[in-house]
């Protein structure tokens, strides 16, 4: 195994970031919209939109993803492995991108059908790009303070897609389309389409991989997997970052029918009108003229800001007291913030606003600490076998990640369609307005809780994150 320097110029970090940046601006489109693009825009049934996100998900989840994985491991090239697929992933996946969120005039059935294709060859692409892409962060540096300081850079960048898309995509695709929302989201997806290309560009052209192993570190694929069966540490990542998604889909996917059908609109109203005063008077209408577009856009702004904020004291928090123990202290506190959503009634604007803020803040202090981690358990593995198969280690962190996105996404529309809830319809009968408070409070609430239990069974401490680094280093001299 050779190994360069481990030291990281902010230019490779920003470099390194854009990745996720462009990555997010699709995957965050699918949190927050794909359901609601697919029942209230598309025109399908609750059980079919469920369905398709169930199926292709489950597919993608354990079917490209550890194809992939292992190809990736055993590309050889100039660029190193993981390089070339960020590279020639990137204008497909910006193409893909926007089919997936076009609404072209087929019958029922060919709907369905064009649904499938598209969401299909989304999720293969994303995968292709984004493990190889995360894969990277494992050889980029074997300096564990570097990966902390890197995840820092690269999870901002993620707030700025995800805040994007949370904040200010509504109102653009309704002023965009002028009030036609199927419009509006196809004029949006082609210039994220284009940016998010160009970003991807940018990450191949200014990252290096420097942990290099071996010609004479070789391994099988049935080697490689059953390394993975027997290391407790991926295991858990498996299946703690397929909760941590199942959450974030879940309750990502309910607050645009939470803020149409649950909260009252006169007093969300009454409770933005200063804050949109004040930017209409600078000449900063971000929001658009509907109220309650406006309202979905600042809540999201809100939880996003103070997220980066708590994304900024992660380093030092990991640094001094182990990304395990930070990680599980902070998630229970942000999952009771999930749960005082089920106990506020449609007036309480405020309260749901400011618990909000208080789930972002503590939420991001965990969220570069996930990726962390999967790097670290592909140093647990290396430690252990003496055999480093950096992208098979990832495919947990995607598997979980597809796997979550599906279960989540999928369960929006499944329990939207339990509570008699009718797509398009401009009024909800009462049960269907109590499910959409129930999918941002306690349902998503459950997998978060999960995931702090199970981080009691995860053994890197910060005294293993420690060995681990020094053996590895003496290793690779």
């Amino acid at each position: 195994m050779s190994i360069e320097t481990q030291k990281l110029s902010v230019k490779e970090k920003i470099g390194y970031s854009l990745g996720d940046l462009a990555a997010n601006l699709v995957f965050q489109t699918l949190i927050t919209y794909l359901a609601y693009f697919y029942t209230d825009i598309y025109g399908l049934d609750t059980g079919h939109a469920s369905a398709i996100m169930f199926t292709v998900g489950l597919i993608a989840a354990f079917g490209f993803n550890p194809v992939i994985g292992a190809l990736a491991d055993r590309t050889v090239s100039k660029w190193g492995k993981f390089r070339p697929w960020i590279l020639f992933t990137s204008v497909p996946l910006g193409i893909v991108a926007l089919l997936a969120f076009s609404t072209p005039d087929f019958s029922y059935k060919g709907k369905v059908i064009y649904a499938v294709a598209t969401y299909t060859l989304l999720l293969m692409l994303y995968a292709a790009n984004n493990l190889p892409y995360s894969a990277l962060s494992g050889v980029i540096t074997g300096d564990m303070k570097e990966r902390n300081s890197m995840s820092a850079y690269r999870f901002v960048a993620v707030m700025f897609a995800q805040f994007f898309v949370q904040v200010f995509m509504l109102p653009i695709i309704e002023s965009a389309g002028g009030g036609d929302k199927a419009i509006g989201i196809e004029i949006v997806m082609t210039w994220l389409a284009i940016i998010g290309t160009i970003m991807l560009i940018i990450t191949f052209l200014t990252t290096k991989e420097r942990v290099i192993p071996t010609a004479e570190q070789k391994s099988s694929l049935k080697e490689d997997l059953g390394d993975l069966t027997k290391n407790k540490p991926w295991v858990i990542m498996l299946v703690l970052t397929t909760l941590v998604f199942v959450t974030l889909a879940m309750k990502g996917g309910s607050y645009v029918y939470y803020f149409k059908n649950y909260v009252d609109a006169d007093e969300l109203t009454s409770f933005i009108s200063p804050i949109l005063d004040f930017f209409n008077s600078i000449g900063a209408n971000f929001f658009g003229e509907d109220p309650v577009s406006a309202g979905f856009g600042l809540f999201n702004a809100g939880g996003i800001i103070f997220m980066i904020v708590g994304i900024g004291l992660s380093k030092k928090l990991a640094d001094k007291y182990g990304k395990r123990d930070i990680f599980r202290f902070f998630l229970f506190i942000s999952t009771l913030f999930i749960i005082s959503f089920y106990f506020f009634s449609p007036e309480s604007v405020e309260l749901m606003f400011l618990s909000q803020i208080l789930h972002g803040f503590f939420y991001g202090i965990t969220i570069p600490i996930l990726w962390a981690m999967i790097a670290d358990v592909a140093d647990f593995s290396e430690w252990r076998t003496n055999r480093r198969a950096t992208a098979i280690i990832f495919s947990a962190m995607m598997i979980g990640l597809k796997l979550g996105l599906t279960i989540g996404g999928s369960l929006v529309a499944w329990i939207l369609g339990l509570y008699n809830y009718h797509p398009q319809s401009e009024t909800q009968v009462e049960s269907a307005i109590h499910g959409t408070k129930m999918l941002v409070s306690i349902y998503p609430a459950i997998p978060f809780l999960l995931g702090c239990v199970l981080l009691f069974f995860y053994e890197i401490n910060k005294k293993m994150e420690n060995q681990i680094e020094a053996d590895l280093k003496l290793r690779r001299m």
